[in-house]
């Protein structure tokens, strides 16, 4: 059973149109990553999934049915910060409950089981100001998680988090939920997207690429990538790294350089000689996997921060 179909579906803001006839069906129960920059227009196709906005045409149906018609199932989870941080933990989902219309009876019991699901039980009763960021997505993701919810749709959750805490976060939010319960992921973050069952790429309004993270992966980053970080960075590192990469593709992140070749061992050796020999000191040279966000620049050309 598809949980969420979406046929034909673009949104325009005036002139701009920011979804591009898209068309996608998750299975209920699957844990979705729609995976693009920003402004490639996920968050608006979540925000429409939501039921916050309406599309300008196309079809959109959650359990067959109309999205207005469904609110009840989805829980969704924006960006922003929204907890009070002046209440607990236990008084915001207190507070949540209430504004869903459980009787005050359930109440205590729920806010309790579903402290304990997200590993907050020992916290409950502190001020969120003193929660860390990891602890305070969580909390805000219970919000989304009561009973009756169906389809849980997180955008860009782990912002700000390091690589531990965001693997803690999606533990901790698939433990606790059901096995029925759909997961919509929003990111662009190609480490979050890899721990989904399945990957959306859409850029520019329209998904370019779908499916098993390490399908796409292989059908689309099938070279090694060698990882180079230099104490300083420069456009003749740049002009000898191209000349070592396939159709000189090269990858600038924040902390220096990602360039593709079929037979990494020798490339790796020449990059090494290549940056000596320049008298540029090397902080860090390896050769991985492919990413998602290879695939992405593979298809597009562009990175993450281009595509904006």
């Amino acid at each position: 059973m598809n949980a969420i179909h979406v046929e034909n579906l673009s949104k325009r803001f005036g002139e701009k149109e920011v979804l591009k006839g898209v068309n996608l069906k998750i299975a209920e129960g699957e844990f979705y990553a729609l995976m693009g920059p920003n402004g490639s227009g996920k968050t608006t196709l979540a925000s429409i999934i939501a039921s916050i906005r309406k599309p300008t045409s196309g079809r959109l149906e959650i359990y067959g049915r109309r999205p207005e018609d469904a609110k009840e199932l989805i829980g969704y989870v924006p960006q922003e910060n929204f907890s009070s941080p002046k209440l607990t933990a236990r008084e915001n989902l207190t507070y949540f409950a209430r504004l869903l219309n459980y009787p005050a009876a359930e109440t205590k019991t729920l806010v309790a089981d579903m402290l304990a699901k997200i590993g907050l039980a020992a916290d409950a009763d502190k001020r969120v100001e003193k929660f860390s960021g990891g602890m305070r997505k969580r909390l805000e993701a219970a919000t989304a998680l009561f009973p009756g919810v169906k389809i849980l749709i997180l955008d860009e959750p782990t912002t700000g988090l390091d690589p531990a805490a965001r693997r803690n976060f999606f533990s901790l939010i698939t433990a606790a939920k059901d096995k029925k319960t759909t997961i919509l992921l929003i990111t662009h973050l190609g480490s979050d997207a890899e721990l989904a069952s399945r990957v959306g790429l859409i850029d520019n309004g329209i998904i370019i690429a779908e499916d098993e993270p390490e399908t796409l992966i292989r059908n689309h980053g099938l070279e090694d990538v060698i990882t180079v970080e230099t104490a300083v960075k420069s456009d003749h590192i740049i002009d000898t790294l191209k000349e070592l990469s396939i159709d000189r593709r090269l990858l600038e992140t924040e902390e220096g350089y990602r360039i593709y070749s079929r037979d990494g061992g020798r490339v790796l050796a020449e990059v090494a000689r290549s940056l000596e020999h320049a008298g540029y000191k090397v902080m860090r040279l390896e050769m991985t996997r492919p990413s998602l966000e290879d695939v992405f620049f593979r298809l597009t050309e562009k990175t993450m921060s281009e595509a904006l």
